[in-house]
This record gives structure tokens, sequence and C-alpha cells, in this order.
């Protein structure tokens, strides 16, 4: 089940009115911590907050577990159908674009994860609810976008261009108190989707991992390669 834990901002984003009476998809939460849920190990939740970047809507969600983040331009307001399919395509586009660009794919067997997380993933809860830590996050993740919007005066044009700014996000190291130390978003995601998704017990991830730290820093190598090769000679 996807658990969508709205600020009070993303709740008026996803609300309307109509003839005087405020329309809501937005519920009171079955516990005020979201820890405390229980909904079973397939419950994935996110906090997702809204605002207004140029006169356009734009909404954030970042996964409570692993402080993944995702940004949605341009956003249209109280269509909740619309943002969870769009939602649920950047997702899996995410994770896709991660595991190809790392060398991941060998441990995903695509037909299986879809209909898995299909299966997992076909009902879906807004509650109105906060999470202090992830919101910090969130802030965070929402003033450096808007950062970008004012040095590029626009919103991101395309899923695609949106796509590369979520991973640019994610690959920043974030705290979580309920993790050891520190983590990076989109490698814990890689590694959640693959626990829960693909299957894989604990070796293949860390197998995985492992693969995809070494072409990590394979890229960050031939990026310092080429840097040099296009520095002027003294």
């Amino acid at each position: 089940m996807l658990i969508f834990n709205c600020t009070e901002a993303a709740s008026n984003f996803f609300s309307r009115v109509h003839k005087g009476k405020k329309i809501t998809p937005v519920e009171k939460p079955p516990s005020p911590v979201i820890e405390d849920d229980q909904t079973g190990e397939f419950a994935e939740q996110w906090l997702v907050h809204a605002i207004t970047v140029h006169r356009k809507h734009v909404s954030f969600a970042i996964h409570i577990q692993t402080r993944y983040c995702m940004i949605f331009a341009d956003a249209k307001k109280a269509d909740t159908e619309g943002f969870i399919q769009r939602f649920v395509d950047r997702w899996i586009y995410g994770l896709m674009r991660d595991a190809l660009h790392h060398d991941v794919l060998q441990w995903i067997n695509h037909d299986a994860m879809l209909e898995r997380f299909n299966e997992s993933n076909r009902h879906h809860r807004l509650y109105k609810r906060g999470h202090r830590s992830a919101q910090g996050h969130l802030s965070e993740m929402s003033w450096i976008f808007q950062d970008y919007a004012a040095e590029w005066g626009c919103l991101p044009p395309d899923e695609f261009t949106a796509g590369r700014f979520d991973a640019k996000i994610n690959a920043f190291i974030r705290g979580n108190k309920s993790a050891k130390g520190y983590l990076v978003p989109d490698e814990e995601m890689v590694a959640h989707w693959l626990r829960q998704y693909c299957r894989l017990d604990e070796p293949g991830i860390e197998a995985a991992r492992n693969r995809r730290e070494e072409v990590r820093q394979e890229i960050h190598g031939l990026e310092a390669a080429h840097a040099m090769q296009d520095q002027p000679p003294d």
C-alpha cells in the first residue's frame, strides 16, 4: 500500500472547494506517529509537501525509510489520481535508470518485479500527518529546487529533466535517526527495491551494493580524467 502523509500545504493541494464545501481525499491517520502504524511489511510511507514556484504548483515526496525524494513540477491541484500515476511512473523510472546506470539490472527480473510492485501497491491512502525528521530533509530539497528554478528561470520542462534533478538530490548524503550514521538515499532505495520487489536476500543485496559502488567510482574516475583533459595548458 502507498501511504502519502500530507503536510498542511499538501492537504490543501489535494483538496478542492465545491459549492462552498471542502472536498478532500485526505483522511485522519490511524495513529499520530507514522512508525506506530500497523500496516504490514509492504506499506510504503511517504511524506508529501506542496509549494508554489513561478506561480505553478510543485509537490515533493520523500520516502520515510530511505529519504529518497522526488519532485513533481507544474502539478495539477486536486488531481489525486494523476499525481499517483505520475508518482509511480517516476519512481519506477528512477530506479530502473539507476540500475542501468550502475550495472544492477543483472539482479532484477523486470516482469516479476513489476508484478510484485503492482500487487503490493494497488491501494493508497492519504493522511494528514507530518514527520519532523523527514520534513527537515524535504524542506532542504524544496529550498535547493527553488534556487535552481530561480537560476533556470523556469520549472523542469519534462519528466526526464525532473528525473535528473531527483537523481542529483538523491546522491546527497543524509542523516537518519533510525539508521546507523548516514545514508545515501539513491543507494538505500535501490537496496529497498531489491529486497521488497525483487525478493533478493541480504548477500545478493550486498553484492548489488558493491557492484553499484564499483561503477560509481569508475564513473567518477572517468569524469575526473575528462575534466583534467579539458583544462587549458599552462
